[in-house]
């Protein structure tokens, strides 16, 4: 599903979505299909179903949006450092 679509079938709202369709250009994610996983009312409801999706399924490219936004933009961070148990 195309953003523009997503923003008519949702209004409003969070969205939490996966990134079926994406690539990298020029330090920003462009995501040209998505799925919907679940949908929220609070910006907090959609980090806790983020993180329970992420724990699940850690290979998925998830992403929370609120639909209120025309367009989406999601710069690429990158870790640099190491990570280990503490």
């Amino acid at each position: 599903m195309k953003w523009s679509e997503l923003r008519k079938q949702c209004p409003n709202q969070f969205v939490l979505v996966e990134a079926i369709s994406a690539y990298s250009q020029n330090g920003k994610r462009i995501i040209e299909e998505m799925e919907v996983i679940d949908r929220y009312h609070s910006a907090s409801d959609a980090w806790n179903g983020y993180k329970q999706q992420h724990k699940t399924f850690p290979e998925k490219e998830l992403y929370i949006f609120h639909t209120s936004k025309e367009e989406i933009e999601v710069e690429e961070q990158y870790f640099i450092g190491i990570r280990g148990r503490v």
